[in-house]
């Protein structure tokens, strides 16, 4: 009877910049990284949301990727498309920046804005990549392009 009831529960997970509900969680989706930044430079990047569904229910997942070899905020999403393209996971783009690494001084600068995309969430990407980069300061400004 116990276990009956437990498994009618939906349990909720929540992290920032993730949502996932217990019995709907994809192991593709949990398997994508939060962060993929470049590891130090001056560089566009993008925040995607990544979402899977399943009947009426959605699990989500919002991630970072910032590289210095994309000239345009667009060549980050579509290099992300294509290597989550075999997942089956839905992306949208929920807007971009800036961001400025210093690996020497563990300091992080989020900011500016995309002309195509418009302006992501900093404080959202500041909590993301709090995750992976715990022990730098980050910092947020809507300041400069």
């Amino acid at each position: 009877m116990l276990k009956l009831i437990a498994t009618k529960l939906r349990l909720s997970l929540e992290f920032p910049g993730f949502r996932v509900l217990h019995k709907m969680a994809e192991k593709k989706l949990l398997a994508v990284p939060l962060v993929d930044i470049d590891e130090q430079g001056v560089f566009k990047y993008v925040l995607i949301k990544l979402s899977a569904k399943r009947s009426s229910e959605e699990a989500s997942k919002t991630i970072v990727r910032g590289y210095a070899d994309c000239k345009w905020h667009a060549d980050i999403f579509k290099r992300t498309q294509e290597s989550l393209k075999e997942t089956g996971l839905d992306i949208c783009c929920l807007g971009g920046g800036r961001i400025q690494h210093r690996p020497d001084k563990k300091y992080i600068k989020v900011y500016g804005y995309s002309q195509g995309y418009g302006k992501a969430d900093h404080s959202e990407t500041k909590k993301i990549i709090q995750t992976q980069y715990g022990d730098y300061e980050i910092e947020i400004s809507d300041e400069g392009y």
